[in-house]
């Protein structure tokens, strides 16, 4: 049997789908929600609170990322976040935050892995030009990360130090899934208007800000940005590669060498980061996901 076409549901059943679940009420220490008892709030943003919490039964400690009520009756933030949920839940790599499985759920929120440690760019500032060694052995493990999403024919498309974390015991995690493009999924219609969400400034591809596509290659970019800034504490091309960029402007772009501010760093060091870096995606290097 071939299936040719699936009908494309109304806006009303779109939107009752996405609400199903209420969100939760506010949460504050000791409340327990769904057999998890609150501990602290953790971080609260303009978009979503996360929380410490304590599974009743267990005793382990987790994350809980609740959505924020000031987008309760936004269809493309809900999908936003009910996606972020999928993605965190299929890739199962040491160096991704793992997104647990509710057994018992009666609001719309996220449990996670929690880490406890402190993201990359908290550790940047701890760690101000840090050993090549040391920088390489952080690289490895979120080039890694990188490679799980790609392999699922998913890309990351906000990759920054802050969506970085590093435990105690120096384990790298990607976080933040809110802007991952799925391969198929990205290309089904959709009755939710959705906005092609851009990374963070100084970290997305020049590409993307043209308005083409992202690549497997975008993701490069901002890991080649970020591996930069971590061994000099600078950005590739300063704070010039903005939201919008024309071609004149981007011609006027220079790659500044690594070397001119860590001497220390050999050549090819530095010729592998100007590669990862180029503003043509064609001339960086090909990503391998095997």
């Amino acid at each position: 049997m071939r299936v040719d076409a699936l009908p494309l549901p109304d806006v009303e059943s779109v939107f009752r789908a996405l609400t199903e679940l209420p969100f939760p009420p506010e949460l504050e220490r000791g409340m327990i929600l769904d057999g998890y008892r609150i501990l602290r709030e953790i971080h609260t943003s303009p978009t979503s609170q996360l929380y410490l919490a304590a599974d009743m039964i267990s005793g382990k400690q987790v994350a809980i990322k609740t959505p924020s009520v000031n987008f309760e009756d936004d269809p493309g933030y809900l999908e936003r976040f009910r996606h972020e949920e999928w993605v965190g839940r299929r890739i199962d790599d040491p160096h991704v935050l793992k997104v647990i499985e509710p057994v018992r759920r009666r609001f719309l929120y996220h449990i996670l892995e929690y880490v406890e440690g402190q993201t990359l760019r908290q550790w940047m500032s701890d760690h101000p030009r840090p050993p090549l060694t040391e920088a390489r052995e952080i690289l490895a493990q979120i080039a890694q990360g990188i490679r799980a999403f790609h392999r699922l024919d998913m890309l990351h498309r906000d990759l920054k130090p802050e969506n970085i974390l590093i435990d105690r015991d120096g384990v790298v995690r990607i976080i933040d899934f809110g802007s991952t493009k799925i391969a198929g999924i990205a290309e089904i219609a959709s009755l939710v208007e959705q906005t092609d969400l851009l990374g963070t400034k100084n970290y997305t591809a020049p590409e993307i800000l043209r308005g083409e596509p992202a690549t497997t290659s975008s993701d490069l970019f901002a890991f080649g940005v970020i591996a930069y800034e971590l061994l000099t504490g600078r950005l590739p091309y300063g704070e010039r590669l903005g939201r919008e960029i024309n071609a004149k402007a981007m011609a006027r772009l220079c790659y500044a060498s690594a070397r001119s501010e860590r001497p220390d760093l050999p050549v090819w060091v530095d010729g592998a980061l100007e590669k990862a870096v180029r503003l043509d995606p064609k001339r960086r290097y090909t990503v391998e996901t095997e």
